[in-house]
């Protein structure tokens, strides 16, 4: 639902892998983003209406996202598709982020559009810290992107864990995923990915951009 920019580039993202998409708005000239190759449905309507939605064939969907513009307007859709359709892949871009950790919590998953541009540019800005990149439906749990002080480079994961208490989820090693072992070395420009409980994340920045106190 919503065919702005994000709409149409995700219909045609998932054509492209070999998906069937069907693309609701309310604005019939929204269509005009999307490329002249795409071969799936364009519904004029708005993305709750219970009629529009059997247009579009929400009867036999995987997936729903609600993109639009306005977050009261994703979030119905949202509700209304999963809790009346039963489709249980279903995900709305919410601009406000308090109502966004608010959704997640009745087990709605948002893209909280404002905190991911905020985090992005304040990754930028200042390198040292922490970025979240997933949390999960409870909120509770965080995937985060840690900057790592250089101090670190050449210690095994493991004393990363214990000093923080994170777990190293993942490494990104020269743009390539490294799922880590009990000996695997953390390398100089490794990127670190931990999964940490998200109240526990700022103490886990503060021990991780700083140098190690005490090795093994």
């Amino acid at each position: 639902m919503g065919c702005g920019r994000v709409g149409a580039t995700l219909a045609m993202s998932l054509q492209s892998r070999g998906h069937s998409v069907a693309v609701i708005d309310q604005n019939a000239d929204a269509f005009r983003r999307l490329d002249a190759s795409f071969e799936g449905k364009k519904v004029t309507g708005l993305g709750f209406d219970r009629d529009t939605l059997a247009q579009a064939g929400i009867e036999d969907a995987f997936a729903f996202a609600a993109v639009a513009d306005g977050d009261n307007s994703n979030i119905v859709a949202a509700r209304v598709v999963r809790e009346t359709y039963g489709v249980q892949n279903v995900v709305a871009r919410i601009y406000d982020p308090h109502r966004a950790e608010i959704y997640q919590r009745m087990g709605i998953p948002t893209v909280a559009t404002v905190r991911w541009t905020t985090d992005q540019v304040l990754r930028r800005l200042l390198p040292m810290g922490a970025t979240d990149e997933f949390r999960d439906a409870s909120g509770q749990i965080s995937l985060a992107e840690v900057d790592v002080h250089a101090d670190w480079v050449g210690h095994p994961l493991r004393h990363l864990e214990r000093a923080s208490g994170a777990r190293v989820a993942f490494l990104t090693r020269y743009g390539d995923g490294v799922l880590p072992d009990d000996q695997t070395v953390l390398q100089e420009s490794d990127v670190v990915h931990v999964l940490v409980r998200a109240a526990a994340l700022p103490e886990v920045e503060r021990i991780l951009t700083h140098a190690p106190e005490v090795t093994e």
